[in-house]
């Protein structure tokens, strides 16, 4: 059983990294052009799924917390201040894909 819950954790993370990877490029590579058609279709090419994408990342946490509770205390308590910041990242990207759109006059602050 052990090594059944070994592989949704495994599988879960290897997802998320290949899903949310794409994600993270566009966002490093959405600062190096400054062309607003190529930003709008950067945009456009990942607004569809990007919130679906951290979904795996979610369902790592709830199994390390189901199926390894020790390890989860431990590595939790160990990098609580890397996974807190790790998270509002995470939180702000999603507020910036969502708001990006809503307003011309503040788009600066939404591409920073």
């Amino acid at each position: 059983m052990v090594m059944f819950w070994v592989a949704v954790l495994a599988i879960s993370i290897l997802l998320y990294i290949l899903l949310d990877g794409f994600d993270l490029g566009i966002g490093i590579l959405f600062g190096l052009t400054g062309s607003e058609e190529h930003r709008r279709a950067m945009m456009s090419a990942v607004a569809p799924i990007w919130d679906g994408n951290e979904t795996w990342l979610v369902v790592a946490g709830v199994v390390l917390w189901g199926a390894f509770p020790v390890v989860y205390a431990t590595l939790f308590s160990a990098f609580y201040l890397p996974l807190l910041v790790m998270l509002a990242g995470l939180i702000l990207r999603g507020v910036a894909f969502e708001y990006r759109n809503k307003t011309e006059r503040l788009r600066w602050i939404w591409d920073a």
